[in-house]
């Protein structure tokens, strides 16, 4: 294993296609932002919703061409729609949009619900941002299956917890550096920009040493300095592991039922808070546990 191995991508099958052939897919299905746009219902019937569902759904969600991977910006009022900035190359949108583009659909989906359904506009919106990205990893995790390439099999739940567990690690490696960053800013409020680069470097080194080296080898390694959200978005890092940790929770009571009305379900408990909402979603607080015995499991199935 080598440093960039935190960003293996590959437990999840692709049923023996290529990447490039899956970017022939998606950049003849999707060559603009407006035929995203289009499809946008036939996509989600797939996921499961009903056709009313899904028409009402794509009425209220805009698709726009993006610079950037993707970002999804939910309406303030009930009366406005949630838009949807997606990637399309020259040649039409390659997988990896089409991934993220699938991310993106599962944060307008869930903010639509979560405005327009919830009893009072104050309640709208998941607890916090960790639930907002469980939720749009839920969307992302059945690309595949969206596209007709690949059905949902129990093999696919398997390989669903080792790459979840991956990612979580990954993610959970800049949380906590994005965390020792904040501490000494605080500390060193008059900072200079170089010295602030130096204290991300330090902290980068420091968490990789301690968690990543042991099983990634290369000491002093810095690779986890490469997030600028670090300093974009204070601390908002630390809500993407919890994100894949609650993502798998749900994933297997929205597996196991009816997608559309499941998601539709969690989507619109309100600003409650995250234990109350996650006890009403799935029964349980929330816990990496399910996300821990999946993986060994998977493991032990690989055997």
């Amino acid at each position: 294993l080598e440093p960039f191995d935190i960003w293996y991508a590959d437990f999840k099958p692709k049923a023996g296609v290529s990447e490039d052939e899956l970017d022939r897919i998606t950049q003849a299905r999707y060559p603009t932002a407006a035929a995203f746009q289009h499809d946008v219902p036939k996509i989600l019937r797939k996921l499961g919703f009903s056709p009313d569902k899904a028409d009402w759904l794509a009425a209220r969600i805009v698709v726009d061409a993006s610079r950037g991977a993707g970002h999804a910006m939910g309406a303030v009022r009930r009366e406005d729609k949630a838009h949807l900035r997606t990637r399309v190359s020259a040649g039409g949108m390659k997988y990896k949009g089409y991934n993220i583009a699938l991310h993106e659909l599962g944060h307008t989906v869930e903010q639509t619900f979560s405005l327009a359904s919830v009893d009072h506009w104050f309640l709208n919106g998941p607890p916090n941002t960790a639930f907002t990205e469980a939720l749009a990893f839920t969307f992302q995790a059945r690309d595949l299956e969206v596209l007709g390439v690949t059905a949902d099999t129990s093999d696919s739940r398997r390989n669903e917890a080792l790459g979840t567990l991956w990612a979580a690690y990954e993610i959970g490696g800049v949380a906590l550096m994005d965390m020792m960053v904040w501490n000494w800013l605080y500390a060193h409020a008059d900072a200079s920009p170089a010295q602030l680069r130096e204290a991300v470097l330090a902290a980068a080194r420091e968490v990789w040493n301690q968690y990543f080296e042991p099983v990634l080898g290369s000491k002093d390694c810095e690779l986890l300095a490469i997030y600028s959200h670090t300093v974009t978005n204070p601390l908002y890092l630390s809500d993407y592991p919890l994100g894949h940790i609650i993502a798998y929770q749900i994933g297997a009571r929205l597996s196991a039922g009816e997608f559309g009305r499941e998601f539709e379900r969690m989507a619109t408990i309100g600003a409650v808070t995250p234990d109350l909402w996650m006890r009403t979603a799935v029964g349980v607080p929330i816990s990496p546990e399910a996300l821990i015995a999946g993986a060994r499991a998977a493991l032990a199935a690989a055997q």
